[in-house]
């Protein structure tokens, strides 16, 4: 089994030698395509798409994904859908952690199920919680619910960050800025900091590319300018200098998909990434990839690496690079160690290692 760091190191060297088939900093498990919000920019899933959610495994089954993933990295993010909606998470986390040996977990959520399921709490390294308001009334209207559900949130939020200390992760907001929402951001950054909470921030994605309204929004980079001086003064902005300047400048950058692989709720590999999987559904031809194994039908991370390159062959070297953070971010930190260790000088938003974070 290998761990994050080792992987990071290891990657250094395929790098100096051209080679793309990087290895693992963080996998991220689809525990389930069903959801009970309909978030206004979700491209893939939500509540309306739950008659077309894909398979998803039973405890057992989902254990013995997970324990193929461990043999690959020690980071393991769980997402969704709303991973909360899956009958056995509970015991998938705990699990995890106990039996599987993830030394560090990561949860995606909305939060709205919390309360019911705290029990998974003390398995958890980090808590990721979407909020893109602090206006119950706008919120509500973003993720498709009432603003009775919304306050709710807010309130969970409120609540789950007060108690990081007692469970022992640590909590981040992640914020999609959105044309509707980017007068809102800078609350959510002030929401962020009077509560203790970490931020993150992505801007809206259009088919991987941010949306056309923000890329041509002065008031879009004069945000992004106030994230990268409020970092620079101790604000708790997860997200590096790098990542924040390329959001600024939206510059393209080499993307090395396979440092963040996808598995999705029945098991199958994404590879080398979700966008150039989707692509057949822009209209592209899919030769570069696709789903080329189930992990449930593999001995170990490296087999099901394989089997993809024999399918699909190396990620392709040059693409255009989607800007979100779960890609563009492991991509920046690991071709340029010096920004990686540059962001030790921002103690108030390091929390352990930065690519940990992944809410795409």
């Amino acid at each position: 089994m290998t761990s994050t760091a080792t992987n990071y190191l290891l990657n250094l060297t395929k790098l100096v030698r051209g080679d793309r088939v990087l290895h693992p900093l963080v996998a991220t498990y689809y525990v389930t395509t069903q959801c009970n919000f309909n978030c206004a920019y979700c491209e893939y899933f939500g509540a309306r798409r739950n008659a077309q959610a894909e398979a998803q495994l039973d405890l057992d089954q989902a254990l013995r994904v997970l324990s193929i993933i461990r043999t690959g990295v020690d980071s393991l993010i769980l997402t969704g859908g709303e991973p909360l909606l899956h009958p056995d998470i509970d015991q998938l986390i705990t699990r995890a952690k106990r039996e599987v040996k993830f030394r560090h977990l990561t949860l995606l959520t909305n939060a709205s199920l919390l309360p019911d399921h705290e029990v998974i709490l003390p398995a958890l390294d980090r808590l990721v919680i979407s909020l893109d308001s602090t206006d119950p009334v706008i919120w509500s209207e973003i993720i498709g619910t009432t603003p009775g559900v919304a306050h709710h949130v807010l309130d969970n939020i409120r609540t789950y960050a007060a108690r990081q200390k007692e469970f022992g992760y640590h909590l981040i907001v992640n914020c999609v800025v959105t044309p509707q929402t980017l007068t809102q951001a800078r609350a959510v950054l002030d929401f962020c900091e009077q509560h203790h909470i970490l931020v993150s921030f992505s801007p809206q994605s259009v088919n991987n590319w941010p949306h056309y309204d923000l890329l041509v929004a002065q008031d879009y980079r004069d945000f992004l300018q106030h994230l990268i001086d409020r970092k620079q003064h101790g604000a708790p902005i997860l997200g590096s200098l790098a990542y924040l300047r390329l959001l600024h400048d939206f510059t393209t950058y080499a993307c090395y998909p396979l440092l963040v692989p996808r598995v999705m709720p029945s098991g199958e590999l994404v590879y080398p990434c979700r966008p150039i999987e989707l692509s057949a559904s822009y209209g592209e031809a899919n030769t570069r990839g696709g789903r080329p194994c189930n992990l449930l039908e593999v001995g170990s991370w490296d087999e099901a690496i394989q089997i993809a390159l024999q399918e699909y062959d190396t990620p392709p070297q040059t693409c255009t690079s989607c800007f979100q953070q779960c890609f563009a971010e492991p991509s920046l930190l690991q071709a340029h160690p010096l920004s990686l260790l540059s962001e030790l000088r921002y103690a108030s938003s390091w929390q352990g290692a930065v690519w940990k974070h992944a809410p795409g």
